[in-house]
């Protein structure tokens, strides 16, 4: 059995290189990781940033494939810690900045895999959270990394384990791609037959949207410029806040209400419904008893319709592929892109008679329900496999676990 040993005797611990303004341009220019590109054993390299390391720098804060990257700070405990492998990814030098630690795996004594399996069992489990400090901001710092006391197996143990591991983690991988597929095709499938039902079970006659609204409340958009967010100010809904479903009145942004009270022609009314004209494009939300008072900016337009007209009939046709594929076809811009409010009045929408609205709007309701229904019990699903990877982790890394092959390897 292997003696209890500081991390730092099975890898070398280090903190990247800080943030600053007189490194953001220079002849050395370098793309660099930082804590917003390590998920829970991932990478997102969606959004890499660079800044300027000098070659001696370069050689101090390059990473290597293999390399364990470590998130130092948080805002949360459940965050601290998360890591994620280096495999060069990306071309060329790439550094880190001082929100990520790296490992870099002791080739005497630790197996880089099975170090990157350790660091996961280690966030996984509240390791890290438990030697974290601070208040607003979460740190677990080098040092106490590297005094971490751990208990090693031997290098071939640790191949065996990781051996095991990837093939578990493989197995739960696709189980979860599976059941997500699943989720999507249902979604898909109901979508797919709602736009038959809208547009070609019966031919409806089709009115241009702006006729089907409140006399005194037509289609438009709202602030222009509401300025800076102000806690107590009005809540306001920009395009990024509309989403299918209903609104959330504490996530909403807040203006003041002077800057308000100049457009109090776009203001929110319950059951008045949401169309994204930046941003998501497209998106559509029935405004809730919850946010009735609350405004509305210019990326989002507010359509207010007339008693007779069923509005989950709108609601749902809004979202149908024909008619969000006219929605595509009239954006216009470049770096801001967006759907005119006068064409948005334009777009057709069928209308059946009053009571076929209200009974074909009860279908969709049942309909999409149930699908709901069937995709929160795959996410749950989802989870428990999740959960169960990770404490399938700490039971392999820590000697909890009966591993075939395992035994010959420890004695």
């Amino acid at each position: 059995m292997s003696p209890v040993r500081p991390l730092r005797a099975f890898a070398e611990v280090a903190l990247g290189r800080q943030r600053s303004p007189q490194h953001e341009t220079g002849p050395f220019m370098v793309p660099y990781l930082r804590a917003a590109n390590v998920k829970d054993g991932a990478l997102d390299l969606s959004d890499v940033k660079s800044m300027n390391f000098t070659p001696d720098e370069q050689r101090l804060f390059a990473l290597r494939p293999g390399d364990v990257l470590v998130t130092e700070g948080s805002g949360s405990l459940t965050a601290v810690g998360a890591s994620a492998v280096w495999s060069g990814e990306l071309p060329g030098t790439v550094c880190f900045q001082n929100t990520l630690l790296r490992l870099r795996p002791r080739s005497e004594a630790t197996d880089p895999k099975f170090l990157a399996w350790w660091a996961r069992h280690a966030f996984a489990s509240g390791l890290f959270a438990s030697i974290a400090t601070g208040a607003n901001i979460f740190h677990v710092s080098a040092e106490r990394v590297r005094s971490l006391p751990v208990l090693f197996p031997s290098l071939n143990a640790q191949r065996v384990i990781t051996g095991y591991l990837e093939g578990e983690s493989q197995h739960v991988d696709e189980l979860v791609a599976k059941k997500r597929r699943v989720a999507a095709l249902l979604k898909e499938r109901f979508w797919t037959w709602l736009n038959g039902q809208v547009w070609n079970s019966r031919p409806y006659r089709r009115l241009p949207l702006m006729f089907l609204t409140e006399p005194g409340r037509p289609i438009m958009y709202g602030i222009v410029l509401p300025g800076p967010n102000v806690e107590d100010g009005v809540p306001i809904v920009k395009g990024g806040d509309v989403a299918r479903g209903k609104l959330n009145r504490d996530s909403l942004c807040r203006t003041t209400s002077e800057i308000e009270s100049r457009h109090a022609r776009s203001r929110l009314r319950t059951g008045d419904l949401l169309f994204a004209i930046r941003g998501a494009i497209g998106d559509v939300a029935e405004v809730s008893e919850e946010a009735a008072g609350a405004n509305i900016t210019q990326d989002v337009a507010r359509i207010s319709l007339k008693p007779e007209v069923d509005r989950r009939w709108i609601f749902f046709a809004l979202q149908t592929r024909t008619f969000q594929s006219w929605v595509t076809e009239r954006i216009t811009g470049a770096t801001i892109r967006g759907l005119n409010i006068w064409d948005l009045k334009r777009l057709p929408v069928p209308i059946p008679s009053e009571v076929h609205q209200t009974t074909l709007a009860n279908r969709f309701d049942l309909e999409w329900t149930r699908i709901e229904r069937a995709a929160q019990a795959l996410t749950s699903q989802i989870s428990l496999r999740q959960e169960h990877r990770k404490a399938l982790i700490t039971a392999a890394v820590t000697g909890g676990l009966d591993i075939p092959g395992l035994l010959d390897e420890t004695g």
